[in-house]
């Protein structure tokens, strides 16, 4: 693949702005759909959501904890979804969180990021806690096979901010305040060096309602990833706030929403979509 997962995030997100559309099909939207609560329901609610996006934005962020719940039926909704996605010219981000050590990462690392797996998505959210550097091996799987990753740094859940706002003590620390979140960015910031383009093909999920200086994560700690941001629409952060909360970065964010558009149901979806992806791109040229 002659691009990097970077190269093509950013041209999506210059033609199509920031939003990224959730797909999140729990047991209170599917009823509100007219849909039943099983794989065959949340398989109907990701195909349609794929239709009203494609065109429209850019990026479609499957949650994937929605059709593991069905078991072996639900994962194969899951890769209909998101092999219609990826067809309809979408860049797929599969919300896994995943993250271990050895083998393991890469039975995850091949499940997501493998050109042909039945998995295959564009890029896959990592979780970094049992040490960054465990996720070094699937970095660079993922950069081998032109895919991506967004490492959890600075999430919208209040109860991570203790851990996430830590202070790191020891030698390797940058500076005399090193929060853990900044430490986070900085080792999973070494998988772009050398990577073209304005964003590398490995970034950081950080959310729009969290204070990024509490953790350290300034423009500079940013520069070059991508920034995968949920907590807009519903969690409280508005499309008129992308500039203002991540300043220089913010042409490399990817702004999450979910049930501020999946609950208009499927009717008005195309329109929601439409709405809101507008009010992105007014920010970002305001």
């Amino acid at each position: 693949m002659s691009e990097t997962f970077g190269q093509r995030l950013s041209a999506a997100l210059d033609l199509h702005g920031a939003l990224c559309v959730g797909i999140d099909p729990h047991a209170a939207l599917l009823s509100a759909w007219g849909l039943d609560a099983t794989a065959e329901g949340a398989r109907e609610f990701g195909l349609r959501t794929v239709e009203a996006a494609a065109g429209r934005v850019g990026v479609v962020k499957p949650q994937v904890a929605f059709y593991e719940r069905y078991g072996s039926r639900g994962f194969a909704a899951l890769e209909d979804v998101m092999s219609a996605a990826r067809a309809a010219g979408l860049l797929v981000i599969a919300d896994a969180k995943r993250g271990d050590i050895g083998t393991t990462m890469e039975g995850y690392a091949h499940a997501w990021l493998e050109p042909g797996s039945p998995l295959e998505a564009d890029a896959v959210t990592l979780s970094p806690y049992m040490g960054a550097d465990s996720l070094r091996d699937t970095l660079s799987l993922a950069i081998h096979n032109g895919k991506g990753a967004f490492v959890l740094t600075a999430t919208s859940n209040p109860e991570a901010r203790p851990v996430q706002s830590a202070i790191v003590d020891d030698t390797l620390a940058v500076g005399d305040h090193e929060h853990v979140a900044a430490r986070v960015a900085h080792d999973v910031n070494e998988a772009n060096i050398g990577a073209p383009g304005a964003l590398g093909p490995v970034g950081v999920v950080v959310g729009a309602t969290v204070e990024r200086a509490a953790f350290g994560l300034t423009d500079v700690a940013l520069a070059g990833m991508p920034i995968l941001a949920p907590g807009f629409g519903a969690q409280g952060a508005e499309p008129a706030d992308l500039v203002r909360l991540f300043g220089y970065v913010a042409k490399g964010v990817v702004a999450n929403e979910s049930r501020s558009i999946l609950a208009v149901g499927p009717d008005r979806l195309a329109t929601r979509i439409d709405q809101r992806a507008a009010l992105y791109r007014e920010s970002s040229h305001g």
